[in-house]
């Protein structure tokens, strides 16, 4: 369940911020791809790091 409201959360701010997806992605080093799965509540394992 804290996953689903992170996940709407962070949609909800990125878009406050008036940001894609993809420039949101710039920002923080990671893929469009990357933001995408967090905002629909599937997150990396935290072992691996994003290329």
């Amino acid at each position: 369940m804290g996953n689903t409201v992170f996940g709407r959360n962070l949609a909800k701010r990125r878009k406050a911020l008036g940001l894609t997806q993809e420039q949101l992605a710039m920002r923080l080093n990671v893929s469009p791809q990357a933001v995408s799965k967090w905002e629909n509540s599937s997150y990396p394992d935290g072992e691996e790091g994003e290329s």
